[in-house]
């Protein structure tokens, strides 16, 4: 069993410890029951399940509610730890909300937030550009005012859940400045003319993922989140909190490769005796474990400060994504070594890990980008201008 004495550590409440005993009950017998051979389809039965058994009320708040980061993080890391694709499930319904959750009114989030949430209505986040990626300022698509209506045209791409959403957070230039402070946000639903699903995108480790086409789709005003020219500020307070849970879930991948590995060096055996008992063998075991426990720390030690209301926690935040999903990545490669040539049979738990840990460093701000944000952050702290 996965090492759960974290849970002790004063980040969290009695009411974490036992969410995360009930999901972890939960999570070991319900992800089985999910054909994945499909993965629209089991990424929509996934959100109905979780929406059906309560959990993702954690993943949206309205009516004077607040996202518990720590809850968020506590759900992806336990999730991942026993399937990719239910993390992702789980972890798109508040990406996709999150600008609704923060910024939107209050007839925009009793309109959707009760659907998400009960996992009747998938949701998507659509930011990334084919010739802007990471550099949100310089997007390029359009959403000109004409009367009541604003007239979308560009493109979006590596959008999770792109093509199997009902509702769509989307970010567009309305003008009102160049760069970042022209950018608006809407919600997008794709049964509008002009909206179109141009591409299905496939990675290695499969997810919904599309490449979306606005052709002068007509959106009425009311759609739009906050105010005019809000939408990078909007953007980044979202990404401010689940960025977070995008290193939680590294850290289920991470965890659940340790204990594979435990598995697998305590009843391999080499010249009449464990492999564990191999001094090499020791050390990569005592090098997985550190890196696990310190993403741990830096995970819920940003959870936690943004849980106090400390209003933007970015630094903390990208230390937790960057260190957590590159230590990952070499607690799995590990895990994969120490495996030999099972690590690398198709279908094995540590090679699916291999596979899954990969787009985290991707994703959300690319392990460089967030280096420049420690920088910039550390800087300004030191000049006190933080």
């Amino acid at each position: 069993m996965a090492d759960q004495t974290f849970l002790t550590w004063p980040f969290f409440e009695d009411r974490h410890r036992e969410y995360t005993k009930r999901l972890e009950a939960w999570v070991s017998t319900a992800v089985t029951k999910i054909d994945h051979s499909d993965t629209d389809a089991a990424c929509i039965a996934l959100v109905r399940s979780l929406g059906d058994d309560g959990w993702l009320k954690a993943t949206a708040a309205q009516g004077g509610e607040t996202l518990d980061v720590r809850t968020l993080c506590l759900s992806r890391e336990t999730l991942a730890r026993y399937d990719g694709l239910a993390d992702f499930a789980f972890a798109m319904q508040g990406l996709g909300t999150g600008a609704i959750s923060l910024f939107g009114n209050a007839n925009q989030q009793e309109e959707w937030l009760p659907l998400t949430r009960s996992g009747k209505a998938l949701a998507a986040f659509a930011l990334t550009e084919p010739q802007s990626g990471s550099d949100v300022a310089n997007s390029n698509m359009t959403a000109t005012k004409d009367g009541d209506h604003y007239v979308f045209n560009g493109e979006k791409t590596w959008i999770s859940n792109g093509g199997i959403a009902d509702i769509y957070t989307v970010f567009a230039h309305t003008g009102e400045a160049k760069g970042a402070r022209g950018l608006s946000a809407f919600i997008v639903t794709p049964d509008i003319d002009g909206f179109e699903v141009v591409e299905r995108l496939q990675t290695i480790a499969p997810h919904p993922l599309g490449k979306l086409r606005f052709t002068d789709m007509r959106v009425h005003k009311s759609a739009m989140i906050g105010a005019p020219g809000q939408g990078f500020k909007i953007a980044m307070a979202v990404l401010d909190v689940f960025r977070s849970t995008v290193a939680a879930a590294a850290l289920g991948f991470a965890r659940r490769a340790l204990d594979e590995t435990l598995v697998r060096v305590s009843t391999r055996h080499i010249q009449n005796a464990p492999l564990f008992d191999l001094q090499m063998v020791k050390g990569h075991i005592a090098d997985m474990a550190m890196d696990v426990d310190a993403s741990a720390l830096l995970i819920y030690r940003a959870a936690w400060t943004k849980d106090t209301g400390v209003p933007r926690v970015t630094r903390e935040a990208a230390m937790a994504k960057l260190f957590s999903t590159d230590q990952a990545q070499l607690v799995i490669d590990r895990a994969v070594q120490l495996h030999g040539g099972d690590g690398v049979r198709s279908g094995s738990k540590v090679e699916e890990l291999y596979r899954d840990i990969r787009a985290l460093r991707i994703y959300e701000g690319a392990s460089d980008v967030q280096r420049l944000v420690i920088a910039r952050q550390t800087l300004d702290l030191f000049r006190g201008a933080v």
